[in-house]
């Protein structure tokens, strides 16, 4: 497992999901559970680098704006969402928060979370292997503290963000 091949799991299954979350789910667990099982930990492994790299302020803000609030556990979910689109929504998004104006609808807005992806590894080792001690086995990085640089002030999010808070502030 390398990241071209974890990024290759994750477009296929955004891909042949339709932008249906279960689907992309069950996807990416059957295909994660034919591999060998540590890959499968590699898998894991490569996620996390993503999604703590994905731990910033700027994102958080970004994730604000668009759920209309963002508790700690929003943004895990947010942050696993944004994995499940792919590659070049991930990066685009690290890059330039405001790009994710292009990629969600004013619909979807408020509801921007994906915390199921979380667990495919575990889900995927289970159903390998049967077994439920796949966190006995893999170590995983843990976020860093991070100061934010913003309040939920709508001046300071704008000045930040002003597509954003044009498209998703209410």
């Amino acid at each position: 497992m390398n990241d071209n091949k974890f990024w290759e799991l994750i477009d296929d299954s955004k891909r042949k999901s339709k932008g249906d979350p279960e689907k992309q789910i069950e996807f990416l667990v059957s295909n994660i559970a034919e591999l060998p099982e540590q890959e499968i930990y590699e898998f894991d492994k490569i996620f996390y680098k993503y999604y703590v790299a994905s731990y910033t302020s700027e994102l958080w803000a970004a994730a604000y704006i668009i759920n209309g609030g963002c508790s700690d556990d929003g943004f895990d979910y947010f942050r696993g969402w944004l994995i499940s689109q792919g590659k070049e929504v991930y990066e685009n998004a690290l890059k330039e928060p405001e790009s994710l104006a292009e990629v969600i609808s004013e619909d979807e807005a408020g509801n921007i979370d994906f915390e199921d992806i979380l667990y495919v590894s575990f889900d995927a080792y289970k159903l390998k292997t049967g077994k439920d001690d796949f966190y006995d086995k893999v170590q995983r990085t843990e976020c860093p503290e991070i100061e934010l640089t913003w309040s939920e002030n709508e001046e300071v999010l704008e000045e930040m963000f002003p597509k954003l808070v044009k498209k998703f502030w209410q």
